[in-house]
């Protein structure tokens, strides 16, 4: 009988968006349950930060904005080269921007999408060549409860999201039988650096109540952690003080 949790002990985890928020929160705790990780992010100074945290020994960073495939395809080079394989991804990299339809310039908006769906798409195709010749493989993407009902004041920012879900499940579907699972992670609202200035407003008393970070963070390892047999293709997550 398959053990009923999987370690993720010395697994090699790539994590994109990885300097603050959800994906610095999980690289800590990747790291903190024997995990090697490979964190890419477009700050690099805040990259820097995290490796000092965690320990250069246990975590490599490659600087770069997850809109370009090229970056994603150094991120898995980096994964090889430092620690000899790949076995999960976790695109955690996004850009939120909260308004009307009409409140954002037709540039913040290219950025959005350029971010939120086409940067999970170049994650995922760099890493699924390697995880095709290890025999399997884990993609976690963090999406949010937008994507699955939309709401007022975030119609881009939904669509993108929703974008990123359906995506996300057509990838199982494909990849299902080669053993590579693919799922979401949709949180409501989480209390990070998230779209601040862009429809957040640092120090919101509303954000006292909601998730923060490692709630994701321990949702991602519990994924990863499944038994084979079993899989998560979409998982919503609120606070307690939440209408879902």
């Amino acid at each position: 009988m398959e053990e009923e949790v999987r370690s993720v002990h010395g697994t090699v985890v790539a994590v994109t968006g990885a300097s603050s928020g959800i994906g610095r929160a999980t690289v800590r705790a990747l790291v903190n349950a024997g995990a090697k990780v490979v964190a890419s992010a477009r700050r690099q100074g805040r990259l820097d930060d995290i490796v000092r945290e965690v320990g250069a020994e246990n975590v490599v960073a490659v600087a770069g904005d997850v809109i370009y495939p090229e970056v994603s395809e150094r991120l898995v080079e980096s994964a090889i080269e430092r620690f000899g394989r790949l076995d999960s991804l976790v695109a955690a990299a996004g850009v939120g921007m909260y308004g009307g339809v009409l409140d954002h310039s037709d540039e913040e908006l290219v950025e959005m999408a350029s971010a939120n769906y086409l940067g999970t798409v170049w994650s995922v195709r760099a890493a699924v060549p390697r995880m095709k010749e290890q025999g399997g493989g884990d993609i976690v993407v963090i999406a949010s409860v937008a994507g699955l009902c939309g709401g007022a004041s975030e119609a881009v920012y939904a669509g993108t999201k929703a974008a990123q879900i359906i995506f996300t499940d057509a990838v199982d579907r494909e990849l299902r039988p080669l053993g590579i699972r693919a799922g979401t992670i949709c949180p409501a609202a989480v209390n990070t650096e998230f779209a601040l200035g862009k429809g957040r407003t640092a120090g919101d008393p509303n954000l006292e109540s909601v998730m923060v970070p490692e709630d994701i963070a321990a949702a991602v390892l519990t994924t990863l952690r499944q038994p084979r047999r079993l899989r998560t293709t979409r998982w919503a997550m609120y606070s307690a003080s939440e209408e879902s």
